[in-house]
């Protein structure tokens, strides 16, 4: 599988790294996108995590690299975390930036391609742009902890999330234990 893992700049874009850094762990060919707000977010949280070595790392700013493409043949993509800003640029189908453009590509070639928004109180018009995603296939998938798996640890925490992302772009893992009544 070829993974891109973008994160824009809403907090804990720490995550975003930590979701690429499993990804690669599995096996996944990952990819990673991150914008300059992203950059600022990690600083400003102080929870900057180190990428893995094998993850290719792309220029926000280079519109003609391979997640540019449909025939890079991408499989899927995550925008993790997902700026309100990001989503509705990708809701208007503004393409402006590496990112943008290769949520632009997942669209038209009907990839899997995965939003974790983070924000909250959310406004009416944000929850009309992401139900319309939604309504065409894009998963909304928010960084939400669950309390089942009862954490002991921010990292117990941090993995459930990381688990749902997993999930949704269809990765196996065995991050957490599942539920099981």
């Amino acid at each position: 599988m070829k993974l891109i893992v973008a994160i824009s700049g809403a907090s804990g874009a720490h995550l975003g790294i930590k979701l690429a850094n499993n990804a690669n762990s599995l096996g996944v060919d990952t990819n990673l996108i991150i914008t300059q707000n992203a950059t600022l977010s990690m600083q400003k949280e102080n929870l900057s995590q180190k990428i893995d070595s094998k993850i290719q790392i792309y220029d926000i700013n280079d519109i003609s690299a391979a997640p540019a493409s449909g025939s890079a043949m991408f499989d899927a993509m995550i925008v993790a975390p997902c700026s309100i800003n990001t989503l509705a640029k990708i809701s208007c189908g503004i393409s402006d930036n590496l990112l943008l453009r290769a949520a632009a590509v997942m669209l038209k070639e009907r990839k899997n391609l995965v939003l974790a928004v983070r924000e909250t109180p959310l406004n009416a018009i944000s929850l009309r742009q992401m139900a319309e995603l939604a309504s065409i296939g894009v998963g909304i998938v928010p960084p939400i902890l669950g309390y089942y798996t009862q954490p002991s640890s921010i990292d117990e925490a941090e993995n459930f999330i990381i688990a749902k992302w997993l999930d949704s772009l269809k990765i196996k893992h065995n991050l957490i234990r599942r539920w099981n009544g």
